[in-house]
Parts: C-alpha cells; sequence; structure tokens
C-alpha cells in the first residue's frame, strides 16, 4: 500500500472519530466518568488562554470546542449543571470530562471526587 494511501485512511478514520466524539441533535448524550479540579489550579493558564477560576462554571473536555455549554448530570443523584468548556481534558483513563470545583458542588460530587454522568452539548 502507498504511503499516499496510507495517509488518506487514517485522516478518514480521525475525522469519522471525530465526528462521533461530539453528539449533534437535541437527545444526543455521551456517558462516562466526570472528574473535578479546584485550588491547585486556580489562576493558572487553560488551554484556551484564560485562567482557571475554581468558582465559575468552567469544564476540561478533549474534543468540544471551546465555549461550548455542556450540560453534565450525575446519574447518582440526577443533579445538572451547565459548564462552558474553556479547558482541554480529562487526561485520566476513563473519565470524559472535569469539572472546576464550583460546577462539581452543584452536582454533588466534591466529596466522591468521581462520578458517573451525562453530558449534553447545548451550544
Amino acid at each position: 500500500m502507498s504511503h499516499m494511501r496510507i495517509y488518506w485512511l487514517f485522516a478518514a478514520l480521525a475525522l469519522l472519530s471525530a465526528c462521533s466524539l461530539q453528539p449533534s441533535g437535541t437527545d444526543s448524550s455521551i456517558s462516562g466518568q466526570a472528574s473535578w479540579y479546584g485550588a491547585y489550579h486556580h489562576g493558572k493558564k487553560t488551554a484556551n488562554g484564560e485562567r482557571f477560576n475554581q468558582n465559575a462554571l468552567t469544564a476540561a473536555h478533549r474534543t468540544l470546542a471551546f465555549g461550548s455549554k455542556v450540560k453534565v448530570t450525575n446519574t447518582l443523584n440526577n443533579k445538572s449543571v451547565t459548564v462552558r468548556i474553556n479547558d482541554r481534558g480529562p487526561y485520566s483513563k476513563g473519565r470524559i470530562i472535569d469539572l472546576s470545583r464550583a460546577a462539581a458542588k452543584k452536582i454533588d460530587m466534591i466529596n466522591s471526587g468521581v462520578v458517573p454522568v451525562r453530558i449534553q452539548v447545548l451550544r
């Protein structure tokens, strides 16, 4: 197989996998584990260049566009919070989103640290 064919094959696979990670439509959601981050990162630059504020309703996601609004629901207690994506992560295997401390507090996950969630992209 030529190098050009291999390149196009990988490009097509990358495009398809990226499309499947970002839900479309009104009822699409992604389920997985969420964690949170706070004081240690407070004031440090996020991936989009702004300063991390543990008291803001923000989150880190690997692929969603910066500025995306996402509804995060803790599936253990059905509490939800809407956050804005402003950072990249999480980098721990099996986790799909990292919430700010304030967002984690809204869905009662501070003590557990990691909880199962469902995320829905709003815009």
